[in-house]
């Protein structure tokens, strides 16, 4: 099992950008493919974007694909999600996941979770 632990939350206006971070423990980060999914009061966890063990090959979601990004950085064990032109219905607690080997869209297929880091976007 990998360890991952979310930063990089916060409050930012409608429109603005922030960067998360999924920092990992081990050393066979590069093993896992990693996502990240996001929920909101009320609502069911979403997926929000993939990515491969290597980095080459990223999925989105439909409500975030064009604004957000995924990447990482096999050498020091984080994964990024760099989020533009954020909407109010943006704001959820964005967890990060990792899975062995191939990417998923599907929370379910992950057996590691972070404890999610806090995006509030106001209007």
């Amino acid at each position: 099992q990998v360890q991952l632990v979310e930063s990089g939350g916060g409050l930012v206006q409608a429109g603005g950008s922030l960067r998360l971070s999924c920092a990992a423990s081990g050393r066979t980060f590069s093993s896992y493919a990693i996502g990240w999914f996001r929920q909101a009061p009320g609502k069911e966890r979403e997926f929000v974007a993939t990515i491969n063990l290597s980095g080459v090959s990223a999925y989105y979601g439909d409500s975030v694909k064009g604004r957000f990004t995924i990447s990482r950085d096999n050498a020091k064990n984080t994964v990024y999600l760099q989020m533009n032109s954020l909407k109010r219905e943006d704001t959820a607690l964005y967890y990060c996941a990792a899975r062995e080997y191939g990417r998923s869209t599907r929370a379910t297929m992950y057996g590691s979770w972070g404890q999610g880091t806090q995006v509030t976007v106001s209007s």
